[in-house]
């Protein structure tokens, strides 16, 4: 740097110290680009104003930029600036081009810059500060001073502020940051141009599908109303009930599997065929006041009529409560109610057609025992007859026992006569006249008391004794008993069997009977809306995924 000041009296004047030097990485930023340097902005020996001259009070004569004094310092500098290997290749190279004889790589940047030539721009000078040379005597990168007054008169040298120009880094950065910013402005333009485009897709495939579910559900769809019934599968169980069939009696795990077939009858396609012959389902849901969504035409299939029934009845089973629950939709409250009573009536017979079968199977067992030892019963009497009638003997035991009570009653008045004979023989002179009586009188209870026992044993006219008649009789008897004991088991075997059939009996008991609703239940036009939404905006996602996919995939 070169001072220049001029002098307006012949006097001594004091320069202020000169500034202090400044950091080594102010070249990077853009001013020490200026000069050759680092020391570019300190002051020479001799542009202090007063020639070759030397005052002590100056500061003595000062290394000069470029000189073999300075180059240590200024080498040290430029390491300190961080350069690459790259900016110093090319500075190498420029200092070749220029005949500069660099001994290194920061020599070749020191003798570059003291030449007033940026190496890192190639042919570029450096521009010279405060308007060139035409105020410093032409020495590039000095500076001029100018005088201002002393508080004595004496106009002393300033020194100027040098001019911050931009280096190479800084105007690269600068343009990376103008890069950035069109990138930024390109990036605004295609997200809006994107939103717009996304709004659009939405409008078209979610919100105009959504607003036309609105326009259904809110203003074109028929209300229908709700019929609600409860009903309830019980078992009739005797109070003698007990073990582990007694313990699950009073559960609902003891009429799960009727109630679950009950809502199956109810849910199949004979009930639905059942109510359309008996209250027009059909043509309650044909008619014209039925929106046409939700109308079937009056010629449609039995399909389509089942598929619209499974729609509108909706039945479940509470398997904790033992609870089946029944919600009967239609256009009119009082068909609800009346279709729910009819499907009610077809639960009843439906329940009642289970448990006959059940005790018809239980009872025929034990009312078939019954009738066929009645029947053996009755043969056997009849056989007990027939004996009776042919020997003409009403009771064996009585006839024997009349038979044997007249053996004795002859065997007594035999005895008395034996005895009145033996004492009239024991006389000296037996009366002969009441003897010979007597003795034919013995005779003739003998014969009769033989004849008597012969009519036990010996057989008759008909060829039959009476014992063998008493044999018959009493085998007719005992069989003729036995069947009797057996149609009294049978009997009771049937009763216990009428009983067991009775605890199987199911009941059907209506816990909530239909009520006709004065509210619709039907359409939820909230709910279906929001369920319409969230589908499509799903199937959008979806797609844009997918495409968005197959995008990545194509451009890769």
């Amino acid at each position: 740097m070169k001072l220049t000041v001029k002098r307006f009296r012949t006097r001594r004047i004091e320069l202020p110290p000169p500034p202090p030097p400044r950091p080594a990485n102010t070249a990077r930023a853009g001013v020490g680009a200026a000069g050759p340097g680092d020391d570019a902005f300190m002051p020479g020996p001799d542009a202090d104003g007063f020639g070759a001259s030397n005052f002590g009070t100056a500061g003595g004569p000062m290394a000069r930029p470029g000189s073999p004094e300075a180059a240590p310092t200024e080498i040290d500098a430029i390491r300190r600036e961080g350069l690459t290997g790259r900016q110093l290749r090319m500075a190498r190279r420029l200092a070749q081009q220029h005949g500069l004889p660099a001994t290194s790589d920061f020599d070749a940047v020191r003798l570059l810059r003291a030449r007033g030539i940026d190496p890192f721009q190639t042919n570029a000078v450096l521009e010279l500060v405060g308007g060139g040379g035409a105020a410093t005597g032409g020495q590039p990168g000095s500076r001029a001073l100018t005088v201002t007054p002393g508080g004595d008169g004496v106009r002393l040298p300033q020194t100027m502020k040098p001019a911050q120009l931009p280096s190479t880094e800084t105007r690269a950065e600068q343009a990376h940051l103008a890069e950035v910013m069109k990138i930024q402005r390109d990036m605004a333009r295609r997200r809006r141009r994107k939103s717009v485009l996304l709004f659009a897709r939405l409008s078209v495939f979610v919100l105009l599908p959504t607003f036309l579910a609105a326009l259904y559900f809110y203003a074109i769809a028929t209300p229908m109303y709700a019929a609600k019934t409860q009903f309830v599968i019980q078992q009739a169980e005797s109070p003698s009930a007990g073990g582990m069939g007694g313990l699950f009696s009073s559960t609902p795990m003891a009429t799960a599997q009727d109630s679950i077939a009950v809502q199956g009858y109810l849910q199949s396609q004979v009930a639905m065929q059942r109510l359309e012959a008996d209250n027009g389902f059909r043509e309650h849901f044909s008619s014209d006041e039925i929106d046409v969504i939700q109308r079937i035409p009056p010629d449609a299939s039995e399909s389509a009529v089942y598929k619209l029934y499974k729609k509108i009845i909706r039945i479940s089973y509470d398997p904790t409560e033992g609870v089946v629950k029944m919600e009967v939709t239609a256009a009119d409250p009082q068909k609800a109610v009346e279709y729910s009573n009819a499907l009610i009536g077809y639960a009843e017979e439906q329940v009642d057609q289970m448990t006959q079968r059940l005790r018809e199977d239980q009872m025929k067992g034990a009312r078939e025992s019954y009738e066929d030892a009645e029947k053996k019963y009755q043969e056997a009497n009849i056989r007990l007859v027939e004996l009776q009638e042919r020997f003409k003997i009403l009771s064996s035991e009585a006839e024997i026992g009349l038979i044997t009570s007249q053996i004795g009653q002859l065997e007594t008045q035999l005895t008395q006569d034996q005895l009145s004979l033996a004492q009239m023989e024991s006389n000296q002179n037996p009366n002969k006249a009441r003897m010979d009586p007597l003795k034919r009188r013995i005779d003739t209870l003998q014969v009769q008391i033989a004849e008597l026992r012969g009519k036990l044993t010996d057989q008759g006219q008909d060829g039959v004794s009476l014992a063998q008649v008493q044999s018959d009789l009493l085998v007719a008897q005992s069989d003729a008993q036995t069947r009797q004991l057996l149609l009294a088991q049978s009997l009771q075997a049937m009763e216990t069997a009428r009983v067991e059939a009775n605890r199987q009996t199911r009941y059907l008991s209506v816990a909530v009977a239909p009520v006709a609703p004065d509210e619709a239940a039907y359409p939820r036009a909230f709910e279906n809306t929001l369920v319409v939404m969230l589908i499509f905006a799903g199937i959008y996602l979806m797609v844009s995924m997918t495409v968005a996919i197959l995008r990545e995939q194509v451009s890769a």
